[in-house]
């Protein structure tokens, strides 16, 4: 079996990050970050790329060292009232091919923190138009639509009245509400840590894989 990308000392690493998250704390821990998270990750994303071929040619595993798959440690503060500088958790993205937007278009999102890791799936806040699209096609094809999502729980943000030229009484219309389409399976930390979670993972993604399917097909998108 090969070495397991991720060890505990990435949890105890995040822990300590959590309770001294300080900028003096953190460079005087660069290299033990680079060692046991970032490049572990980029290497986990690097063999990534090909195992994803199994769940879809069209997700983007990109293990370059900036603006690639592996999301920056650093928080973006402008526009928040916590100021702490560092990002608790790893989190990566595996968009798909065709688009530019992210989490606004199906795709994965990973995301790696002590007790609380997950694999996540679906569009994240769809702009209006693809939005209308997604709903369109829960209302047209509500048997793919039950088929795709079938042993999964959907989270995300939904509306409390139905969208305007939908009834109150579709068959549908608690799935239409939604504003967001994700689902995710969560991950032990034993797991992570596993020599087997390359294939944890792949397994999960392919679970997800009908989800993405659908929201692919509803924006016009290949899968």
């Amino acid at each position: 079996m090969p070495d397991p990308y991720f060890t505990p000392e990435l949890f105890s690493f995040l822990k300590q990050l959590k309770r001294n998250n300080r900028r003096n704390w953190f460079l005087k821990n660069k290299e033990r970050y680079e060692e046991i998270a970032r490049q572990p990750a980029l290497r986990f994303i690097s063999d990534l790329r090909f195992q994803l071929r199994s769940v879809s040619p069209w997700l983007v595993a990109d293990p370059a060292p900036h603006r690639g798959s592996l999301f920056r440690i650093y928080r973006d503060v402008r526009f928040s009232s916590d100021k702490s500088p560092y990002k608790t958790h790893l989190a990566m993205q595996f968009r798909h091919a065709g688009s530019k937007e992210g989490v606004h278009r199906p795709g994965i999102y990973f995301h790696i923190e002590p007790g609380g890791s997950f694999l996540a799936a679906g569009t994240w806040r769809p702009d209006p138009r693809n939005l209308a699209k997604i709903r369109d096609a829960i209302s047209w094809n509500a048997k793919e639509w039950k088929k795709a999502t079938r042993g999964l729980e959907l989270g995300g943000d939904t509306l409390k009245r139905p969208p305007r030229g939908y009834p109150c009484d579709h068959p549908m219309i608690e799935d239409i509400k939604r504003t967001d389409f994700i689902a995710h399976l969560d991950f032990t930390d034993k797991q992570i840590c596993s020599e087997r979670f390359m294939n944890d993972f792949v397994k999960a993604a392919r679970k997800l894989a009908p989800l993405m399917a659908f929201l692919c097909r509803a924006e016009g998108l290949q899968f």
